[in-house]
């Protein structure tokens, strides 16, 4: 039986860092787990514990031994989950396609799920059930995005950004700023068809982690000689005063500027240029609403897809219960041929060959023939033989 436990929802972070786990014991914490359930995934991220696991029965047992061996306090049970079977499918599928994340739809912990799941794999603890689930989730979460196209919504400040510059056809660039949300910039533009990404850094020797020959890192000294050849411009400095300055600003030259600082990068004048269209952090948010509305009037569309693999696990499930009688029908199988063959090398050298050949056919048919009359005789005494005769037919009939 697969089960989980998490977060509540709006669980805060005073109470969710109780919980917190230390990557460095994953291995740790896995071997002491299975010694207890068949299968074990946990996905650990910054904004979400879950511990995936099968087990024979539910009990509080499970969660008390789960308590205990992270060394949680038992008496903040009342802000996690605890979920069985289907509610575990569901949940898994929602979260491989971003149903649950902080930022609706992102999808970054897709690939959190498949290296959760791989950790457990590789190390023998999720290769049945849950193992299966998982992997039926991550494909549905593949599918999901390639069919959802999500990534034409963006929903981080810096995506928006680069996604409004790039639907103006701009080609040249300037970044200002490459802390987190201007490593991200740079990141989004080197994914799009630019030609020049000036970076502009107060120590460009310092930048150490860009390659790409369409980036020329220059310091701030160097900045105002370059304005004249870009088009679009995105600050995102932790500057406590303007870096990009009204008087700086070239008057024949059309300018996109994004400022993504706060406080902010950009005179507040320059918008009243006529050359240069400026949007501020407000005017991104507001991109950014409108934005995570559009996704999840996407996401909702695209839900189907879930059900079509829910039902794709579940079925599984169900035909996995079949496994052992499958299995002895196979076993008896062999038993009838093995019998069948013995009869076939005694007899072989007193009888004609076709005729032997065929008395051990019949013998073979009639060995099949008279249990499943034997079974539909016994279900007429039962009074159910309707659907006994509905299978009987279907193996021998059609």
């Amino acid at each position: 039986m697969n089960q989980l436990i998490g977060f509540k929802r709006n669980v805060s972070l005073d109470i969710r860092e109780k919980f917190a786990i230390r990557q460095s014991k994953t291995e740790q914490y896995l071997c002491e787990l299975t010694k207890r359930f068949s299968e074990v995934v946990i996905i650990n991220t910054c904004n979400r514990i879950e511990i995936y696991f099968n087990a024979d029965n539910c009990s509080k047992a499970n969660i008390d031994f789960i308590f205990d061996i992270f060394n949680w306090d038992k008496d903040l049970k009342e802000y996690i989950f605890h979920d069985k079977d289907d509610k575990v499918t569901e949940h898994l599928m929602e979260v491989a396609c971003g149903f649950h994340s902080k930022i609706l739809g992102e999808d970054q912990i897709l690939g959190q799920v498949k290296d959760s799941f791989l950790y457990s794999k590789d190390r023998g603890a999720a290769s049945n059930e849950l193992g299966r689930l998982f992997q039926t989730a991550i494909t549905c979460g593949k599918q999901f995005r390639t069919e959802a196209k999500l990534y034409e919504i963006p929903v981080s400040s810096s995506s928006i950004a680069v996604h409004e510059a790039i639907d103006r056809g701009h080609k040249t660039y300037m970044v200002i700023g490459y802390g987190e949300i201007g490593s991200l910039a740079v990141k989004y533009l080197l994914g799009q068809d630019v030609g020049k990404i000036f970076l502009v850094v107060r120590t460009p020797e310092n930048v150490k982690d860009i390659f790409d020959p369409r980036v020329e890192v220059i310091n701030f000294n160097r900045k105002n000689e370059v304005l004249n050849e870009v088009e679009c411009i995105i600050s995102c400095t932790s500057a406590p005063h303007p870096v990009v300055r009204y008087e700086e600003i070239p008057k024949k030259v059309d300018l996109f500027i994004l400022d993504l600082a706060v406080p902010r990068d950009v005179d507040k004048e320059i918008r009243d240029l006529d050359n240069v269209e400026l949007l501020d952090i407000d005017d991104i948010s507001r991109i950014d609403d409108k934005n995570k509305a559009l996704r999840r009037a996407r996401m909702i569309d695209f839900k189907y897809i879930i059900k079509e693999y829910f039902t794709e696990y579940s079925n599984w499930l169900k035909m996995r219960e079949l496994s052992p009688v499958i299995s002895a029908m196979k076993e008896a199988g062999k038993e009838v041929v093995s019998d069948r063959y013995a009869s076939y090398r005694n007899r072989a050298n007193a009888r004609n060959s076709g005729e032997l050949a065929e008395v051990l056919i019949k013998s073979t048919s009639d060995h099949y023939i008279n249990k499943a009359i034997n079974v539909l005789k016994e279900a007429k005494l039962k009074g159910c033989e309707d659907q006994c005769m509905e299978i009987i037919s279907r193996i021998f009939l059609s």
